[in-house]
This record gives C-alpha cells, structure tokens and sequence, in this order.
C-alpha cells in the first residue's frame, strides 16, 4: 500500500479490540462495546481492572455490530442494531453507545426506532469487577470473586474483596432497576423517536471517590484538555494523504497519553496502551524527545517527573542506587509483587538518556531557569555513570540485576533472549551495550553544552575530555574488523557479542562512531539480514535465536527504526547512508500506512517479499508511545531540523524523500519565537523568525 492512498484510521486492531485510552486509564472491549469476563478486556484506572464485565443486552440478546467510530484516543461511537424479528428482513431499531473515558468513564447510549410502530423492549447493562492487577490481567493469572456487588436505587456498586480500597460506583439516569451485577429500562420507544440514557462510572481509590472529568463543561474533560494542548503545540500537516493520516493519527495519540501533574501544571508521557499506561524511563525519555518538534513543554514535564523519583538510596529489592533515572512506575496492586515495589530501577539506559534530553530541551527553547533547576538532577545522573553504573571501572556502563526478581536485559531490548552470540548463546552479564556506551558519550557533550551556557568552562572541558576518551575506547573494544561492525555488547569476560543488531544504529544517532568506521556499518545495517523491507529487523536472520515473531529477536519496532534513520541522516556525508535513511523510511511509513496510520509497538520481520503486508505481533501494544512519536522523528531528521535557541540560530537541511510531498510546520516554538516551516524535496520556506535570529541552510 503506498503511504498517499491509505484509508481513514480506525479503532480496532488485529484481534477484534477496540482500544480507548486517556492518562492513566484505558479501556479495551470488543467491537460492540462490551467488555467480556474471562479475558483481558476491561476498564483499568491506575493499574487495577475495575471492569471485567460490561454487557449491553436488548430483550436478553446482544445487539448486531455496524461500525466502530473514533474521532479520538480516548471516545467511540459503537453503532448496532437490535437484530429484526423472525421473518422481518430490516431491522428498524439502532443503537448507539458514546464512550468516554478519563477520570472514571461515561456512556450514553441511545435507542433510535426508526420503524413506524412504537417498540418495546428491556435494555440491560451487566456489570462486574475483578479488581485485578494489571501484570495479572496480562499475565493471565486473574482468579474471580474479587469483588462484592450491591445495588441501591438505581446505583450500584463494585468492591474489591481485598479491602484495597478500591471500588466502582455506576449511576444511569433514566431511572434504572438496579441489582446487583446489573442496571436495566424497561422502555417503550415511539415510532420514528428515540430513548437515551447516560450511564456514569466512578473510580474509588484509597476508599475515596475520584473526581470524575466527564463533564462536558469541565476545563478537565478529555476532549477541553487535548483542544487547549493542540492550541500551543505544533500543527503537522504532509500534502500526500496517508503521510497525513500517520501525522494526525500521531498527535492524537500523543496527546492521549500525556499524564497531568496536578503537583505542579506539567504534563508527562506515558508509554503505551494498554499495558504500559504509567510513567517509564526509557519510553518517556526517548518519546519526549522525538516529540520536540510537537511541543516541549512534553520534554520538561517529563524530565521533572523522572528527576523527583531520581534514586537518593541503595535497594537491591528495586534496584534504585543514588543518581539513577527509574525504569518503571506502578500503581497497582500487584506492583510490589512484580517490581519489588512501586517504582523500579533497573536499566542502563535511561540514566545518559535523561542528561541527553535535558541538553536538548535547551536548544529547543525550554526556559532556561527550568533547565537550571535540573542541573544537580543531570550531574547526580552522571555521577552513577561513573559510580554505578561502570561497576568494575573498565570505563563502561555495564548491568546486572540485582535480584533474581529483576530484569536480566536493562537495556532497551529487555527481554530474556534479546542479548545473545551469534551462534545462539546468551551473554554473560555483566553486559555492556554498545548504543548505552553512545548514549553516555552523547550526555557527556550535552552537560558539556549545557555548561558553557551557564559559564562553567572548567566542567565543559573536562565533560568533553571525557566523551572523546569513551569514542576512542569503544572503537578500541567494540569494533569488529572481520564483520565490519560494532559489538553488540560485551559480556562478563569482555568477550564481544557478535551478533548482527539494530543497536549499533543507534551509535550512528549519538555520533559516537568514528568517520572512518561509519561506511561499514551503514552497509551492515542496510543488509537483507537486518532490513526487513518495512523497516529495521531487531536480529539479523542469519543469527541462531532469529525469530520473525520474536519480540526482541527479529521483530521490527518503528521507534528502533526511526532512531537509526536520525542516526543515518547525522552520518549524510557518509556514502550509502541518505539512501539507506530513505529505504528504511519508505518501508517504515508503508507498513504504518497498513495498521490504518497507528505505528504499533511491534510487527513481525518476515522478509517484504514474502509477505507483501507487515504481519502483526498478536500482543503489541498500540497506541504506544515511542511508536508514535517514530513518525515526528523521521519528519525532523529529513528536515535537518536543529535549532539552538541560545545562540538564536535555526539550521536546516532539508532532503526530503521525493515521495514524501509538501511538509508543513505550523506554530513551532522555539523560546520566544514561533515560525512556520514548509519544504519539499530539498527546497524549505521558514517564517516567521525573528530578526535577529540566523537561519543556517546546510
């Protein structure tokens, strides 16, 4: 399917599911709208299922399905019909279920007879709750009879046995006949007429009920929320139709996922839905910073967040050590169980990830007094790079859990089979991973910058120094003559893991490879083994563990992708690399084009020219975070696009795709100034920029 012909998005994925998702709540049904016991379906609201059954039924049997609507992340339209009488061949009653979700969820649901007699009927709603952890939902490890029922004129009430203090209150109006496990109307519609009722739920947590913002006049109403963030965030619009899909499609799931700090008016990125609806390192680190170009504000909330839960102490139980940047927070009540408590450490990464993005938000105008209050967060960042995160002082950030109950893998591919030798043998830890070693080199220089702007020239010298003496030794221990590429990893006796990866990509991305190495791996990575023809395979297929279906050992992540084309685009001087970046694109925007302009978490690698369509990973999740900011980053790299708001600059290199049409970049922000950008091929239009600024075409 080409990326200009692709048709309108829609709510349901492979399996039949329809996914709602706003903050930290989700909702997952089938395409009727109802939500059935004994599977993962289910309302959840900070990590705990507080529906498991949520049935509509007209005289006792379901309704028939039309059509699945959704204008966005987080409301569906359900259109049914009750089925026509024996013999009758139209039906002529339709019924509609609007579905919001947010702090709690509200569905009203509307009865239309279109038929010339007045009809009868009994309209049911079943409703039951499990009150099941998230990890136990998805694990599926739920035991039933979690959950006492009550029902009181025309309420009911759910809750959880556990005395969690959590619970569920369900009010209609229309005057329902409440009981326990269910409301229902006994109703007569007139002919041509309709009949509706609104049904509301309650979240209770602590014993206490949530505020719902379902209110249609509520400053904090989903729908008011996302209109006042497209009003300060950058508006993307692409001439060819599915490219514009993808981009619309992205900002709406973006702003879905966005989670509100009522602490302190900041907004911050979950990871995904529907099992990852909560902060993460790694996730929200790398998604804020692809999502600069579409608003800043993203990065800073989200910096902010990681920084207050930043490690001060030593617990091998959650793995936190002081300085360290979490890898996972969780509010269920299973986390403790599965995480070793509420918030988890471990990973290698997202620690030179935060230094990273805190340099960067600079140069894209962030207030320079917030960077300033981040300072002692990225230096205490450092410090457990060199403290903790190099345990046995080779000057490598290396991992190795702490417990039994941790992660084996703290890199981004953090599965048990992702880190392996070429001929199938898992690594020893502790491993050091090669694109952590080019994160850390790229946080260096980043507090390097981030210190000539605040006047330490000593601490950007000696930051600097540092950086190029990595460069060099990890060229020294990671680079692979007879294969022409960079180590995967190294293993606990300094072996090289040899395996061909995407994750030498990402070395391109942090600049951290040499010139001279840089034509090599460029061809190594645009190999048949590596480039599935929709994008970039996680394991080259020649490799023993090679899977298609693997999650980490084969499959193809569009962030992954994305990251390595960015890292392409920095090395364009580089022979073969402009054509690489634009293969993988291509290939990349056409499978997203094919899940109707959603990037799923993950597809399957199979090779394009056996399958002429990306096949799905059957528990990917979507939307997902890194996933779908993957579309901004293509766009931004294509662009050239580097700002450095300090020194009142704008660089620009636009090499478009010839395929990818007219971009346009309505109200960017950078600091004070707010421009539009337009290009096409490599020709680029910039508006709007002060005066005294200094636009730079490379």
């Amino acid at each position: 399917m080409s990326i200009f012909n692709a048709g309108p998005p829609s709510p349901v994925d492979g399996r039949g599911i329809v996914t709602l998702v706003e903050a930290g709540s989700f909702c997952l049904s089938d395409q009727l709208g109802d939500i059935h016991p004994g599977t993962a379906q289910g309302l959840f609201y900070r990590d705990a299922r507080l529906l498991s059954r949520w049935e509509l039924r007209l005289d006792s049997h379901p309704p028939e399905h039309l059509a699945v609507m959704m204008a966005e992340a987080f409301r569906a339209r359900f259109v049914t019909r009750k089925p026509p009488n024996h013999g009758v061949a139209d039906a002529t009653v339709l019924v509609l279920r609007r579905r919001m979700i947010g702090e709690g969820m509200r569905e009203t649901i509307t009865v239309h007879n279109l038929g010339d007699e007045d009809t009868a009927m009994t309209v049911t709603l079943a409703a039951d709750s499990d009150f099941a952890d998230l990890f136990a939902v998805k694990d599926g490890r739920v035991h039933s009879g979690g959950c006492e029922l009550a029902a009181d004129q025309g309420m009911l009430r759910l809750t959880d046995r556990a005395n969690s203090g959590r619970g569920l209150v369900i009010t209609a109006t229309e005057d329902p006949v409440a009981q326990p496990g269910s409301l229902s109307w006994h109703i007569v519609v007139p002919r041509r007429s309709t009949w509706q009722t609104v049904v509301l739920c309650q979240p209770i947590v602590g014993h206490h009920p949530v505020v719902v913002n379902l209110d249609d006049d509520s400053n904090d109403n989903p729908s008011n929320k996302i209109r006042q963030w497209r009003a300060t965030a950058t508006s993307l619009t692409a001439s060819g139709a599915g490219l514009n899909a993808i981009l619309q499609r992205t900002e709406r799931d973006l702003g879905a996922l966005r989670m509100d700090d009522p602490d302190n008016g900041t907004a911050y990125v979950a990871a995904g839905a529907p099992w990852f609806m909560a902060l993460f390192g790694r996730d929200s680190l790398l998604t804020s910073w692809m999502a600069l170009v579409l608003d800043s504000a993203l990065a800073l909330g989200t910096l902010r967040q990681l920084a207050k839960l930043q490690g001060t102490q030593h617990n091998p139980l959650t793995e936190e050590e002081p300085g360290r940047i979490m890898h996972e927070m969780r509010h269920g009540p299973g986390g403790d169980a599965v995480l070793g408590g509420s918030v988890y450490y471990g990973t290698a990464d997202a620690t030179p990830l935060f230094v990273m993005l805190l340099a960067e938000c600079l140069q894209w105008g962030v207030d320079r007094s917030a960077i300033a209050e981040l300072l002692p967060a990225a230096d205490a960042a450092l410090a457990w790079i060199d403290e903790y995160g190099d345990s046995d002082g080779d000057g490598f950030v290396e991992y190795r859990r702490k417990t039994d109950r941790g992660l084996a893998n703290q890199g981004w591919k953090d599965s048990w089979d992702a880190i392996s030798f070429n001929d199938g043998r898992l690594a020893d830890p502790p491993l050091a991973l090669c694109e952590v070693q080019g994160y850390v080199y790229a946080a260096r220089l980043g507090r390097a910058d981030l210190a000539d702007a605040f006047g330490d020239t000593a601490l950007a010298q000696r930051l600097r120094a540092q950086a190029q003496d990595l460069k060099q030794r990890f060229d020294q221990a990671f680079w692979m003559p007879a294969e022409n590429r960079y180590a995967l990893a190294l293993d606990g006796t300094k072996q090289q893991v040899d395996t061909a990866t995407s994750n030498a990509g990402h070395c391109l991305w942090t600049g951290i490879v040499e010139d001279e190495r840089a034509e090599a791996l460029i061809a190594s990575l645009g190999g048949a083994d590596l480039d599935s023809g929709f994008g970039l395979r996680t394991l080259s297929s020649t490799a023993r563990r090679y899977n298609p279906m693997g999650y980490h050992t084969g499959s193809v992540w569009p962030h992954d992708t994305a990251i390595v084309v960015a890292g392409l685009l920095r090395y364009r001087h580089i022979p073969g690399a402009f054509e690489l970046a634009e293969r993988l694109s291509v290939g990349l925007l056409e499978a997203i084009a094919e899940f109707d302009a959603r990037p799923p978490e993950l597809f399957c690698g199979f090779p394009r020219p056996e399958f002429h369509s990306p096949v799905p990973y059957p528990t990917s999740c979507s939307p997902q975070a890194w996933s779908s900011a993957a579309p901004l980053l293509l766009m931004r790299s294509f662009l050239g696009l580097t700002p450095d708001v300090p020194n009142r600059t704008l660089t620009v290199a636009p090499r478009l795709p010839a395929r990818a049409g007219c971009i346009r970049l309505s109200d960017l922000r950078l600091g004070a100034a707010v421009v539009t950008i337009e290009a096409h091929g490599e020709t680029i239009t910039v508006r709007g920029l002060p005066d005294d600024w200094r636009l730079i075409q490379a």
